[in-house]
């Protein structure tokens, strides 16, 4: 038997419900903030992820599924959102559109890492991304999207966590000051860390080794050495948010995992997923479509992860069953019931009949198995009146029906 590679999971019938519900409630979300749709593809040039989402970040050196194509080309497997998103808003043209250009995706992505609670080597993400404005009330209302889209799956006990990590000009202060504080200390540090001191000492703050974490919890906080136009900024960024009434903590731990963010960056936290416990996390990147050879565009956006909005626990709605089972006796009773459930389909009725074979018992047992809302069973006296009895399975009630009238009895009384 080829069994399913590492890290990855199928999405079993009985669970499809579920996903179908996070992603309808995503779409739900984008509409009423304005948000179009973009797709793009799932496997970019390598060279978008390195200079995009930056060679220092964990990403880009250690989990990237990266291959040569047949022609030469190194190719990778997306391992976020924004970049490819990024690299199609100026391969397009798109800052000529009227702006902010605001757009949201349902993708999966790649990334090569030791799989475990919430964290698989291919997962699914919901992401929006907002060119052109670089607004403080344009962070809090990307901020509220992803308050609102948690809210609307009925998750409990998501935290919102804030910071900022300035800009350019305050970036290098604060990393003079990095540098300072743990030039003394690399000696007990791991390697990536001491890569890390001369490439990007902030990413150092984000590193999970239990030795490093010692000595990130003393080292100097951004918001100490924010310039007076990012203090006002992220000041804005709060009242907007408290004025919404979108509850939040200020954490100056708070990075993020990726080179290209700046200024705002967020977090919603849980418990309920493990060690690794954030939900959704995003933040404003306005040097990204420069970097990548575009103009001076301002941006922000989140991405949430649907493995472990399932693991946060859903409220979603039961699973759904058809609404109607008809069942037949014998062979003409079974070609009329066979007619009677794909016309009932033609109508947008969810109707289920026999496809086995089996006898009435079982097909009744089967009807119930599958949760249907009404059963009916045709056999000669059926045909021959033009009618049969449907049972409401839930209390057992029985309605004589005509054949005929199938259709208007179920849209009538059905729940569904």
């Amino acid at each position: 038997m080829i069994n399913i590679p590492k890290g990855t999971k199928d999405v079993l019938p009985e669970q499809s419900h579920l996903w179908q519900f996070i992603e309808d409630t995503a779409r739900e979300v984008a509409a009423s903030f304005n948000l179009r749709e973009i797709r793009t593809p799932v496997f970019e040039h390598t060279e978008l992820f390195l200079r995009g989402v930056g060679e220092t970040t964990d990403v880009v050196t250690k989990e990237m599924y990266t291959f040569e194509d047949k022609g030469g080309r190194s190719i990778t497997l997306k391992p976020e959102g924004t970049a490819g998103v990024a690299r199609s808003f100026i391969e397009n043209g798109l800052q000529n559109s009227a702006l902010p250009l605001k757009a949201y995706y349902i993708a999966p992505c790649y990334r090569y890492e030791r799989p475990q609670k919430g964290r698989l080597r291919e997962f699914h993400q919901f992401g929006i991304e907002t060119f052109g404005s670089a607004q403080p009330e344009t962070d809090a209302e990307v901020i509220f999207a992803a308050h609102t889209f948690l809210q609307k799956l009925g998750i409990k006990g998501a935290e919102l966590e804030i910071n900022s990590i300035g800009c350019k000009t305050c970036r290098a202060e604060y990393n003079r000051a990095l540098k300072e504080y743990f030039r003394p200390h690399l000696k007990d540090m791991c390697a990536t860390c001491n890569d890390r001191f001369e490439k990007n000492p902030l990413r150092i703050i984000d590193c999970k080794e239990e030795r490093c974490k010692a000595f990130t919890a003393g080292a100097p906080k951004i918001l100490d050495y924010l310039c007076p136009d990012c203090k006002q900024h992220f000041k804005k960024v709060q009242s907007y948010l408290t004025a919404l009434n979108v509850k939040f903590t200020v954490n100056s731990s708070i990075v993020r995992g990726l080179d290209y963010y700046t200024r705002t960056v967020f977090e919603f936290v849980s418990t309920q997923v493990g060690t690794q416990g954030t939900l959704c996390g995003g933040g404003r990147y306005d040097g990204l479509i420069e970097e990548l050879g575009g103009g001076n565009v301002p941006a922000i956006g989140f991405a949430a992860g649907l493995e472990r909005l399932l693991l946060a626990g859903v409220n979603a709605p039961q699973a759904p069953a058809p609404v109607i089972y008809v069942g037949g006796m014998d062979e003409p009773s079974r070609l009329k019931a066979f007619e009677l459930v794909n016309g009932l389909r033609a109508q947008n009725v969810a109707a289920e009949c026999d496809l086995m074979g089996r006898s009435v018992k079982a097909q009744l047992k089967y009807a119930d198995k599958i949760g249907a809302e009404f059963t009916a069973i045709i056999g000669g006296s059926e045909l021959e009146s033009g009618a049969c009895n449907v049972k409401r399975m839930r209390d057992g009630q029985i309605f004589q029906v005509k054949l005929a009238d199938i259709y208007p009895f179920v849209s009538d009384n059905s729940n569904r």
